[in-house]
């Protein structure tokens, strides 16, 4: 008989957030996503949910020791590509976001746009001039299990959803990245502080 009846109902999205940007609201200062930007990699009811955060810069040493542990030779300006903190989890390990033109045998196609892999091809390929136009190397990376991030969204007001953007996620202003999302769906900044503290 309804045994399950009395348990909450989850709260949905109406659809996948897979290839969306989440900006973190005030409501996350004070935490490490505070500022965050986050391409959404996979999102389902029954997975849940990972991302990488775009917007939190790595020091220039970190990226160049990190070049020069993987053995790839310094890529030229060109090619060089953006290293972001991606997350909490597994932080010593790389994963590459780069644009969907150019495909590796590992890569996963996130969207039509966008592949992900965990391969340092990726890497060698645009130290050599070759592979995608476009990459970002994220250390890292978050993750929700089912039914967090759309209590997140839809009951903390953690994070707000924007459509994905090719110069949010691969451009090198990391300073702008959170002001741009946030304009790609009509907000500013400062209509956003006059709801910390009231969720």
């Amino acid at each position: 008989m309804g045994s399950h009846s009395s348990l909450p109902s989850v709260v949905r999205f109406a659809e996948s957030l897979t290839g969306k940007l989440l900006i973190a609201s005030p409501v996350m200062v004070g935490t490490p996503f505070a500022g965050a930007v986050i391409y959404i990699c996979a999102h389902s009811d029954e997975g849940g949910a990972m991302g990488f955060v775009i917007n939190h810069h790595l020091p220039k040493k970190v990226v160049d020791d990190l070049l020069e542990q993987l053995q790839i030779a310094q890529m030229s300006s060109v090619h060089r590509v953006l290293v972001s903190a991606g997350g909490p989890v597994d932080i010593t390990r790389g994963f590459i976001l780069h644009s969907g033109e150019w495909q590796s045998e590992d890569g996963l196609s996130v969207t039509p746009d966008v592949t992900l892999s965990a391969s340092i091809s990726v890497l060698k390929e645009m130290a050599e001039g070759h592979g995608p136009r476009q990459a970002l190397l994220a250390m890292g990376h978050a993750s929700w299990v089912p039914g967090q991030l759309e209590e997140e969204v839809l009951l903390q007001n953690s994070w707000l959803i924007a459509p994905f953007s090719r110069d949010i996620l691969f451009g090198k202003d990391f300073e702008q990245k959170w002001r741009q999302a946030l304009a790609s769906i009509n907000l500013d900044p400062s209509q956003l502080t006059g709801q910390t503290g009231r969720a």
